[in-house]
């Protein structure tokens, strides 16, 4: 039995040997591939294979067409959009995520860039403190409660919309719940985003959302760069000059944006959020355990295919 590793962006090392390690106790065989040149050198690989575990690599139905003896494949990280689920249910492969293992570093990275925007990317001019400000997380999963303790940790006034998780979570955690995304972006000056890119959120972060931000506003964005309706954003930061937006993701337009906006936008040269050597390791051994779980027991409790 046989796992494929497959990252155009290599895990690290020591995540490399945690996997190899696990799928070894196992009696499952590692095949490792990494900063593959090209799809072909995928389909090659794949082709013998049971397991799959990747990154943000596509996994699309010419994939799963090459693979017959393929039965799980693993994205190691929360997002799955990279992964065809449809062709993958035609071809009875299971598909997992591994939530919750990059949920602190994308947390922390929101701060991080946050900061970066309010202290006016260090310049030496006077910035703005995050104590007493009001932030808004919009969709309430791992990683938006952990932007929640770490907002509290800044003294900030947290609110949080997300209508698949009950309300008593939120209070639990000391966030304030809003009834709709309109009333989130309209109560905080920081709003984070953490919905996934679905047909329902694609491009809804418009312009009748982003106007109804108080002034001095920050959207920061470590979700989907779809999410966002481009224009409209381009739109709010030509009307507003108090409005800023802050990405992990960049947008299709982005040097457009900074051409025009200088430091009002920041976008990090590739998506950050999920770079640690933590949250390497930890999704990487996540995936792995998870992938004998499903090979040897069956055990698919983070499916997301059906």
């Amino acid at each position: 039995m046989k796992v494929l590793v497959a990252t155009e962006k290599p895990f690290a090392a020591v995540a490399v040997n945690g996997i190899k390690e696990v799928l070894d106790n196992a009696g499952v065989e590692m095949v490792l591939l990494e900063k593959y040149p090209d799809k072909a050198a995928l389909l090659k690989a794949v082709e013998d294979v049971e397991g799959l575990i990747v990154r943000s690599d596509i996994v699309d139905a010419e994939v799963f067409d090459t693979a017959p003896k393929l039965k799980i494949v693993v994205r190691a990280g929360a997002g799955y959009d990279n992964i065809d689920l449809n062709a993958a249910t035609a071809k009875g492969v299971c598909v997992m995520n591994t939530p919750g293992q990059n949920s602190n570093a994308v947390a922390e990275l929101v701060f991080g860039m946050t900061i970066l925007m309010i202290r006016n990317h260090f310049n030496g001019t006077s910035g703005t403190e995050l104590k007493g400000k009001k932030l808004g997380i919009h969709a309430y999963g791992q990683v938006g409660r952990n932007v929640a303790r770490i907002a509290k940790g800044f003294d900030m006034e947290v609110y949080a919309f997300d209508p698949y998780c009950p309300d008593d979570v939120m209070k639990k955690d000391g966030v304030t719940p809003v009834a709709s995304a309109e009333e989130l972006y309209k109560t905080c000056q920081f709003v984070s985003l953490h919905i996934p890119a679905t047909a329902e959120t694609k491009q809804s972060i418009n312009y009748s959302l982003l106007s109804l931000m108080p002034k001095g506003a920050l959207l920061i964005n470590t979700a989907r760069k779809e999410v966002i309706y481009e224009e409209d954003l381009a739109r709010i930061l030509e009307e507003r000059t108090d409005f800023h937006y802050v990405a992990d993701v960049a947008p299709t337009i982005a040097d457009t944006l900074k051409e025009k906006f200088g430091n009002r936008v920041f976008f990090t040269p590739k998506k950050m959020g999920a770079q640690t050597a933590e949250a390497n390791i930890n999704a990487g051994i996540a995936a792995a355990r998870q992938s004998v779980g499903y090979l040897k027991d069956g055990i698919d409790k983070f499916r997301v295919n059906k």
